[in-house]
C-alpha cells in the first residue's frame, strides 16, 4: 500500500523538526561576518594574488608565450605557462589538467597565470602576457543530425543513453491523434552570486600540508582531486568551504581555479588567492548544454497515450563527455505501452558542459510538458484532465512501484488555489487593449537521491551538543535543518545544538547537489544523535570534560535502498500578459504545489521552492547564452548581457505543498526540494503564452524578438 498524503493541523514547536525556523547563520550573513573563500579574514602576511590568462582561439595550440612585459610590471612575482607551471599527476577530470600542455581545446581555456602582490597588479600582468597560437578550424554548432553525433552508453547520473519499450513508431503512426514537435533550449549558465574563488597555502618548511579555502559544493571532492594532482595523501590536505555564495551545480565538482591557486602557491612559496572574474566563468566552470528536442505523442481520442517518444540532441566538449539527460523524465511521467527516450551527443570545440540546477529535468520537462499542452489543445481537452488520465500505476520506464506519488493531488490543489476552474480554454480571447492574458499549467518531477554519509554527535557537560558533518550550505539553509534534525533526535532544544560543517576536518560527507544534501547528511546526523542518546542512557555520573561522542556511517543503509521508484512531484501554474505592440511577456502570477515528502522547515523550504520558480522564470523569458560560431565563445559573458531575474521581473510567486508521508526514504521522510521548483515553470509560462496568443513558440527564451514576429 502506498503512503498517503495528509494535511497537518498542528504546527510543530518552534525549532523542532517541521517548524518554521529562521536560518541560524542569517545574522552572520546580513551583518557581513560570514566568511567566504577569499574574505579579507583569510589574508595572512605575504598573501599574493593570481589572475588567469584565457585562450583567444577556439581551437589550436600555444606556440609561444612572451612574459617579459608582464614580469617587468610592478609587484609581479611570476607568470606560470605550460612550460614553467608545476607538473601535475593524473587528473580523472581532464578539465583540471591546466597548464600541462600546449593544446587549446576551446576558447577561454587557461593558457597562463599571472601572480602578483595585489589583485590589480595580477590583472595588469595577465593582460600584458602575449600568447602566440597555431589556430585550427573549429566547430561549435550543434545540429540534430551532426555527423559526429552518437548515442552514448549512459547520460548524466548513469542513466541509459537510450531506452525503448514496445514499438513506439508503429503505435505513433496508428494513433488517431498525434503531436510531432521540435523544441529548443539554449545554453544556460549558473552565475552564482559568489564567483568561483579559492585561497591556497602550503604549510611547513617543505610544504608538507596544503590548506585551501574554496567556494565549492563539496570539500571532500576537492580534497580528493588535489591529492591526485599534487601526489599527496588526502590527510595532508585540508579544504574548507564554510560559507558558499550559491552554486546551482557549477561548484559541484572541483574547478580549475582551485588547482591554479594551489599551483601558484607552490611555485611562489606564498599564500595565494584567486577569484575568477565573472567574464571568465562562462568558459571554465560548466554550463547547461543546449538541447534540441523532438517530441512525438500518440493518443486515443479520449486522451489515453499510446506512444511517447522523446529524442534529444546535445553537445559536449572534446576533452570530457557530459550528456544532459533530458529525455529521462519521460521515463517517469506518463503511462504509455510504447516509448522511446534517447540522447544523441556531439563533441564540439566548446567548453565542457556540466550540472546546472535540475540537469536533465529542467530542459526535458519543458519539452515534454509543452508537448502535453499541445496534445490537450489538439484533443480539446483540459490539460490537467489529460495528465490525470495518463497517471501511471508504476514507473513507466522501470516498472517499479512508486514509494509515493501525489502528482494528481498537486494538480488538483493547484487548480483550486489558482482559480483554474474559471479559465476560458479558448486561446487569445482575454484582451485588455494591447495586452493579451493567458494561463498555463505544467507538471514537475525530480528524483530522490541519497548518498552515504558520516557524522558525529557530542554531548558536553554543560547540557549542549555539537554535531559535526562535512556538509555544505550553499544558501539552502542546510545548517538550520541539520540542527533541527539533531535537536529532534536528541530531544533537545535547538539552542542547545551547534552544527559544524564545511571542512574536510569533519566526518566525510557527500557534496551538496542533486537535491540530496539533507537526505544524505540528515540521515547520518539522525543516526549519530540516536546513537548518542543510547550512550547517554547507559552512562552514569557526570560527563567527562571532552564530552561523550557517538558516530554514524550510513554507507550500508543508504546503499540498500528498497525497490521503489522514488521521486518528488509538483504542479506549476502561470498567468502571463503579452504586449502585442512590443512582444514583451510579463508573468503576473506563479504558483507551485509540491509533494516532496516531509517538509522539515517550512521557511527554508518555501525559499527553495520560490527560488527555483524564479530561476525557471528566467529560463523561460530572459536567460540564454549564445555560442558565436566565428569566435567559438559565449557572447553573454556578464550579468548585463545574461539577464537573471531581478526584483522588477519577479511577479506574485506562491509555493505550497502537500504533507506527504513516505516511509521508504530516510529517517526524516524527506525528499529533495532545491531543484524541483525550476522544473515545470518554463513550460507553464510557455503554455500560458500560447493560451494568451494562440501562437505556439517552441524556442526558449520567449524574448520580444521571438514573440513579436509570431504575433504578426
Amino acid at each position: 500500500m502506498r503512503p498517503t498524503a495528509a494535511t497537518s493541523t498542528l504546527a510543530p514547536a518552534s525549532g523542532s523538526l517541521g517548524a518554521d525556523t529562521a536560518r541560524l547563520e542569517g545574522r552572520d550573513k546580513v551583518t557581513g561576518t560570514a566568511r567566504y573563500a577569499t574574505e579579507q579574514a583569510h589574508t595572512p602576511p605575504g598573501c599574493a594574488y593570481a589572475w588567469p590568462v584565457p585562450a583567444t582561439v577556439a581551437r589550436g595550440r600555444v606556440t609561444a608565450v612572451d612574459t617579459a612585459a608582464a614580469l617587468a610590471l610592478p609587484g609581479v612575482l611570476a607568470v606560470l605557462t605550460p612550460d614553467t607551471a608545476p607538473r601535475l599527476g593524473h587528473a580523472e577530470d581532464p578539465t583540471l589538467a591546466v597548464l600541462q600542455d600546449h593544446r587549446v581545446p576551446h576558447r577561454g581555456w587557461f593558457v597562463a597565470l599571472a601572480v602578483a602582490e595585489t589583485p590589480e597588479q595580477a590583472r595588469a600582468a595577465a593582460g600584458a602576457v602575449r600568447i602566440s597560437y597555431a589556430a585550427e578550424p573549429h566547430d561549435v554548432a550543434l545540429t540534430a543530425g551532426h555527423p559526429d553525433g552518437y548515442v552514448p552508453e549512459t547520460a548524466n547520473g548513469g542513466e541509459a543513453g537510450s531506452s525503448r519499450r514496445g514499438d513506439p513508431e508503429a503505435a505513433f503512426d496508428a494513433a488517431p491523434v498525434r503531436i510531432d514537435a521540435a523544441y529548443r533550449v539554449p545554453p544556460l549558465h549558473n552565475h552564482p552570486m559568489e564567483p568561483h574563488a579559492a585561497f591556497a597555502h602550503w604549510d611547513g618548511d617543505r610544504a608538507e600540508h596544503l590548506t585551501v579555502y574554496d567556494s565549492s559544493q563539496g570539500a571532500n571532492a576537492v580534497r580528493t582531486a588535489l591529492a591526485q594532482l599534487f601526489g599527496l595523501a588526502e590527510g595532508r590536505i585540508t579544504v574548507i568551504s564554510e560559507h558558499v555564495g550559491g552554486g546551482f551545480g557549477s561548484k559541484g565538482t572541483p574547478r580549475p581555479h582551485v588547482v591554479l591557486a594551489a599551483m601558484a602557491a607552490r611555485h611562489t612559496g606564498r599564500p595565494v588567492k584567486l577569484a575568477l572574474p565573472r567574464r571568465q566563468l562562462s568558459a571554465v566552470v560548466g554550463h547547461r548544454a543546449p538541447t534540441l528536442h523532438r517530441l512525438r505523442l500518440g493518443a486515443e481520442r479520449d486522451g489515453t497515450l499510446v506512444s511517447v517518444s522523446h529524442e534529444v540532441a546535445t553537445h559536449t566538449s572534446r576533452i570530457k563527455e557530459f550528456v544532459e539527460q533530458a529525455a529521462v523524465p519521460a521515463r517517469v511521467m506518463y503511462a504509455s505501452p510504447h516509448s522511446l527516450t534517447s540522447h544523441r551527443v556531439t563533441p564540439l570545440d566548446v567548453p565542457t558542459p556540466s550540472w546546472m540546477r535540475a540537469p536533465g529535468e529542467a530542459p526535458g520537462m519543458y519539452a515534454l510538458e509543452s508537448a502535453m499542452d499541445e496534445l490537450a489543445v489538439e484533443l480539446g481537452m483540459d490539460p490537467i484532465d489529460l495528465r490525470v488520465r495518463n497517471e501511471p500505476v508504476t514507473e513507466p520506464g522501470s516498472g517499479l512501484p512508486f514509494s509515493s506519488r501525489h502528482l494528481v493531488e498537486c494538480l488538483r490543489e493547484g487548480a483550486r488555489r489558482f482559480g483554474w476552474g474559471d479559465r476560458d480554454p479558448r486561446p487569445g480571447v482575454r484582451r485588455e487593449g494591447d495586452l493579451l492574458t493567458g494561463t498555463g499549467v505544467a507538471a514537475a518531477t525530480y528524483p530522490v537521491l541519497v548518498a552515504p554519509s558520516t557524522a558525529s554527535a557530542t554531548a558536553h557537560p554543560g547540557g549542549t551538543f555539537t554535531v559535526r558533518v562535512n556538509a555544505t550550505d550553499i544558501g539552502t539553509g542546510a545548517r538550520t535543518v541539520l540542527a533541527q534534525i539533531a535537536a529532534g533526535a536528541l530531544g533537545a532544544a535547538l539552542s542547545a545544538v551547534r552544527v559544524e560543517i564545511g571542512s574536510t576536518r569533519l566526518p566525510a560527507a557527500p557534496l551538496a547537489g542533486g537535491s540530496s544534501g539533507t537526505a544524505s547528511w540528515g540521515w547520518a546526523v539522525h543516526e549519530a544523535c540516536a546513537a548518542l542518546v543510547d550512550r547517554l542512557a547507559d552512562h552514569h555520573g557526570a560527563l567527562p570534560p571532552e564530552g561523550l561522542t557517538a558516530t554514524a556511517d550510513t554507507t550500508e543503509a543508504a546503499s540498500a535502498a528498497p525497490a521503489f521508484a522514488r521521486h518528488a512531484f509538483g504542479a506549476h501554474f502561470a498567468e502571463v500578459q503579452v504586449d502585442t505592440v512590443t512582444g514583451e511577456v510579463q508573468v503576473r502570477r506563479l504558483l507551485g504545489v509540491y509533494a516532496a515528502g516531509r517538509i522539515l522547515n517550512p521557511r527554508t523550504a518555501r525559499s527553495q521552492f520560490v527560488g527555483g520558480m524564479v530561476m525557471g522564470l528566467g529560463m523561460a523569458l530572459t536567460e540564454h547564452s549564445t555560442m558565436d560560431p566565428a569566435f567559438g565563445d559565449f557572447t553573454e559573458a556578464d550579468l548585463a548581457m545574461y539577464h537573471v531575474p531581478a526584483h522588477a521581473d519577479v511577479p506574485d510567486v506562491d509555493a505550497h505543498w502537500i504533507d506527504e508521508e513516505d516511509h521508504y526514504l530516510n529517517p526524516m521522510g524527506s525528499k529533495g526540494i532545491g531543484e524541483i521548483g525550476i522544473v515545470g515553470t518554463p513550460a507553464a509560462i510557455g503554455n500560458a503564452v500560447h493560451h494568451a496568443t494562440g501562437v505556439r513558440l517552441r524556442h526558449l527564451p520567449l524574448t520580444p524578438d521571438r514573440v513579436l514576429p509570431a504575433l504578426a
